[in-house]
């Protein structure tokens, strides 16, 4: 088990965090590392920053920083008005999959969503991710719906 520490992404961290989504992406991505300065991805940044509901982690090892990921809580009504953690955008560095940096990450998630009194925990992954779906089903989630998504740029 590596041994990791997680902390708040910091505004500095953009690049690495832009290079894990372009080079993890299955799609031509439009995102650019280069570019970390553009005002677009420094006011996503800073949204994410301040939104007390918004989390945007680090994994370091060894002081390297290895993986991301992001953790969202919301509201809702549903389960007699349970909060919910989204996990999104889990990235790991190429040279360390499959170390047990992705596992450790999804721990410190869950962990702080029970810390936050998330009744549910709940991510999407594309579905041309079949290693992904396995590594999720071996932590114990379930694949209980379908994701469906809608282009507003178009």
């Amino acid at each position: 088990m590596p041994d990791l520490r997680f902390r708040d992404a910091q505004r500095d961290d953009l690049p690495f965090i832009l290079t894990l989504i372009r080079d993890d992406s299955l799609v031509a991505s439009v995102d650019d590392p280069a570019r970390a300065d553009d005002p677009a991805y420094r006011d996503a940044f800073a949204a994410i920053a301040a939104d007390p509901n918004q989390m945007l982690l680090i994994a370091e090892e060894d002081g390297r920083p290895v993986g991301t990921f992001q953790l969202t809580f919301t509201p809702g009504l549903a389960y007699r008005g349970a909060w919910r953690a989204t996990i999104e955008a889990v990235h790991v560095v190429p040279d360390r999959r499959s170390a047990g940096i992705g596992a450790a990450m999804m721990r410190h998630a869950l962990d702080l969503s029970r810390a936050r009194g998330c009744a549910i925990a709940q991510l999407t992954s594309n579905k041309a991710r079949t290693r992904a779906h396995a590594f999720y089903d071996r932590l114990g989630f379930v694949r209980s719906h379908e994701s469906f998504k809608y282009d507003l740029a178009k």
